[in-house]
């Protein structure tokens, strides 16, 4: 079982930044960010295959948000740039230790643990 525990969600003006970070207890091979908001599935976000360094984004986050990894902490970081008020959900970290489809890198189903979340509140 490996432990995600996200961090560094709040609430934000619309055209600010935030950095989420989410530490892994365990071995992994794709990580990612969901986000969440209440009436509506959850949406991938960003990818990233912890072996090669290749990345995924959502159409909507295309050169505004950054995903990205420190090895030698085990960490995934999303680095949000102006945000916008539709950015406004809970974000999970989620991980899985094995290979996925680079097709499938967005897809709440390809992964196997997930974290609590943290929030993110855009104000316009």
């Amino acid at each position: 079982q490996v432990q995600l525990v996200e961090s560094g969600g709040g609430s934000v003006q619309a055209g600010g930044s935030l950095r989420l970070s989410c530490p892994a207890s365990g071995y992994t091979r794709f990580m990612a960010w969901f986000r969440q908001t209440p009436g509506k599935e959850r949406e991938g976000v960003a990818a990233i295959n912890t072996g090669n360094g290749f990345t995924y984004y959502a159409n909507s986050v295309k050169g505004r948000f950054t995903i990205s990894q420190d090895n030698a902490k085990n960490t995934m970081y999303l680095q949000m740039n102006n945000l916008k008020f539709d950015d406004t959900a809970t974000y999970v970290c989620a991980a899985v230790p094995w290979l996925i489809p680079a097709g499938s890198a967005l897809t709440a189903g390809s992964y196997k643990y997930w974290g609590q979340g943290t929030q993110v509140t855009v104000s316009s």
